[in-house]
């Protein structure tokens, strides 16, 4: 069965790259339960799953991959969030509280990871955000940078 990061690598089970990263079916089944945990969790600390999806629309955005941010922007679409949120997964950087430091701090991290520190973690504490959401925060913006670099990877293998 296909997985996210196969989909948005263009992979199909007709392929042998498709087959070979079934050779570790843990690492496949891993990706895909963290992708779950981090975008749907069960407990949300506070961080709804539209939020978290427009955060990772805005990812994929940033990292210029057309196919996830399809993706992203298909599960939004069902949350038919407010527009404050398809404003932030568009890259809009909001005015107000906890969503613009939330936005500094994705942007910070995706595209300038060696340049975050101990006072960006400040920064999220004093915007309200909980160590839970801190955390909650950091493991989504892994992630989706995570799968941004295998999916470009995979297609690279695809391409050769």
């Amino acid at each position: 069965m296909s997985d996210a990061i196969d989909r948005a690598a263009g992979l199909t089970p007709q392929e042998a790259l498709y087959g070979t990263r079934r050779l570790r079916p843990e690492f496949v089944d891993g990706a895909e339960q963290c992708r779950a945990s981090v975008l749907t969790p069960a407990d949300d600390q506070g961080l709804a799953a539209e939020l978290r999806l427009a955060l990772a629309l805005r990812m994929a955005k940033l990292n210029q991959d057309a196919a996830l941010q399809h993706d992203y922007q298909t599960q939004l679409a069902r949350y038919q969030p407010a527009a404050t949120l398809l404003a932030l997964a568009e890259g809009a950087q909001p005015a107000d509280e906890p969503l613009a430091t939330l936005a500094r701090h994705t942007d910070l991290v995706t595209q300038q990871p060696m340049q975050a520190t101990e006072q960006h973690i400040r920064l999220l504490e004093q915007a309200g955000l909980t160590p839970p959401q801190i955390v909650a925060l950091s493991e989504l913006i892994a992630f989706v940078n995570f799968q941004t670099r295998v999916a470009a990877g995979l297609r690279l293998l695809r391409s050769a």
